[in-house]
């Protein structure tokens, strides 16, 4: 099913969790989602809490199959994907459709050139870091 309905969400200093929630909330009405410059979202808090919380979740395995643990990966682009995946009934039908209508992408591609961008919603803060700085210090090489 494809629709004609395009949401494309401009990342660059927005916070995460409410740019998260606003895709997760127009891919379940039906909207083809884009979030571009994955890179430059930002999460607020105190670094050394979200890089810990983060390297804990990652570090979750299950003695008896390693495989399945949860994965978190180390891509800022497949990293937000998988944030804002959080915000959706994932487990149900409905979710997994909304989720397969979500792209996430570092910088602004070709196609998005040009074109209308919503502003993901800034915040004046002074405790952040941003998705890039978190996912070199997971351990992503680029």
């Amino acid at each position: 099913m494809v629709c004609a309905i395009m949401m494309i969400i401009d990342g660059k200093d927005a916070i995460m969790g409410r740019l998260a929630s606003r895709a997760a909330k127009a891919a379940l009405n039906g909207e083809q989602v884009a979030v571009v410059n994955a890179e430059t979202i930002m999460i607020t808090g105190k670094k050394h809490v979200i890089l810990a919380k983060y390297k804990a979740r990652r570090a979750v395995v299950m003695k008896m199959n390693p495989e399945h643990a949860p994965h978190w990966p180390r891509r800022p682009d497949l990293l937000v994907r998988r944030i804002i995946r959080g915000m959706l009934p994932f487990d149900k039908p409905r979710g997994k459709e909304a989720f397969k209508r979500i792209r996430v992408y570092i910088g602004v591609p070709k196609e998005f050139e040009g074109k209308k961008m919503e502003q993901g919603e800034k915040k004046n803060a002074y405790k952040f870091i941003k998705i890039i700085d978190l996912c070199r210090e997971l351990g992503w090489n680029a």
